[in-house]
């Protein structure tokens, strides 16, 4: 089965996680995309943040970088999911997608046309969301858990743990 590697970044603001309804997917997801040849998937997570939601960003890091001085290295994904895609270009493939929690460098504002602040309580709630085809849709549970995971550890950051 052929694979792509993408990138996720849970955008993380006052207890809340950035969502958009994904045309192809169906679902309330957070941004992300594809890595490209000359990226390392934390510049792709930046740059599909800023591109999807024009929010500058940062990686909020899960774990200590060992002190090696010889070589870069790269924040580690919070989680590394494999997930069953299917489109028109690509028949069915899987995305190895490297998951990011990120929290914006300055106030976001208001979100582009699309996109929505989710808050903790409304995940752990399973709110539904008007999607564009006019139903009521609650984001899968994956974005809710991971959703929760990000808001959880933005804060404990800002905290200083």
């Amino acid at each position: 089965m052929i694979r792509h590697f993408v990138s996720t970044g849970f955008v993380v603001h006052d207890g809340a996680v950035l969502l958009h309804w994904h045309r192809k997917v169906r679902a309330w997801l957070p941004p992300g995309g594809h890595v490209e040849p000359d990226e390392d998937p934390v510049q792709t997570t930046l740059r599909e943040v800023r591109e999807e939601t024009g929010v500058e960003v940062r990686v909020v890091p899960h774990q200590r970088r060992l002190p090696i001085g010889n070589l870069d290295q790269v924040d580690a994904p919070f989680a590394i999911m494999i997930e069953d895609v299917f489109d028109e270009k690509h028949g069915a493939h899987q995305h190895i997608d490297f998951i990011y929690f990120t929290v914006p460098l300055a106030a976001p504002g208001t979100p582009p046309e699309g996109w929505l602040w989710v808050s903790g309580a409304d995940l752990e709630r399973g709110t539904p969301f008007p999607a564009p085809n006019g139903t009521l849709e609650p984001p899968p549970e994956d974005v809710v858990k991971l959703g929760l995971a990000a808001i959880q550890a933005a804060s404990s950051k800002r905290r200083g743990r």
